[in-house]
């Protein structure tokens, strides 16, 4: 056997060990929360992602108070997620790019943390006028989601927009945009590629691309 070849094959076993060992310890502890991680308020992101009337806040900031719709056609509220880490991601059913590349990792967390109870799923479409729940639950059966574990809500755009916008603090492709997407929803339209960590108070505890 070529010697050097099986030097290659064994720095590259080495590396996928060393790669292995270090990031699922890392992913596990985004998930779970460690205590080390950050808390984010309104004043700790980017000021031009944050509504005017927030920037002020330092401290006790919480995603605020939602009813929408699952792909079941049941009522989704906050208080589902109380006690709950959950990680948020913002997506729309037509979508061919970014969006199933999206649905691919949360549902290889889905699948990692399977029938843990604390851990959950959050999907909201920017697209609600399209997105019904029969096109949600299309779509979420493409990725086996759980429907106990990971929810793909819809609603009200006017609802859904400034709760992504003010909540979540997810930009906008152009920022310049903010303004009009909180007083006209219906003519601007969200698509990001963040995901949102949240903790079991309702607190922000980490932005991810």
């Amino acid at each position: 056997m070529d010697l050097n070849f099986f030097k290659k094959s064994k720095l590259t076993v080495i590396f996928l060990i060393v790669f292995s060992t270090i990031s699922i310890p890392v992913f596990y502890h985004l998930l779970k929360v460690d205590k080390k991680l950050k808390v984010y308020n309104p004043a700790d992101v980017n000021p031009s992602l944050v509504d005017v009337s927030l920037k002020h806040i330092t401290k006790d900031h919480t995603i605020s108070n939602f009813e929408l719709t699952n792909q079941n056609g049941e009522t989704i509220t906050n208080k589902n997620y109380k006690d709950k880490i959950y990680v948020a991601d913002f997506f729309f059913t037509r979508c061919t790019t970014i969006c199933p590349k999206i649905s691919t990792q949360i549902s290889r967390v889905q699948d990692t943390f399977e029938g843990d109870s604390e851990i959950k799923l959050i999907s909201i479409s920017v697209d609600p006028l399209h997105d019904r729940p029969a096109q949600l639950k299309s779509y979420a059966q493409r990725f086996d989601a759980n429907p106990a574990q990971w929810s793909f809500l819809t609603g009200e755009k006017k609802i859904i927009y400034p709760l992504i916008l003010k909540g979540y603090h997810v930009p906008l492709a152009d920022a310049s945009e903010y303004d009009q997407a909180i007083k006209n929803p219906d003519e601007t339209f969200i698509h990001s590629e963040r995901l949102v960590l949240v903790d079991k108070e309702g607190i922000i505890r980490g932005f991810y691309d």
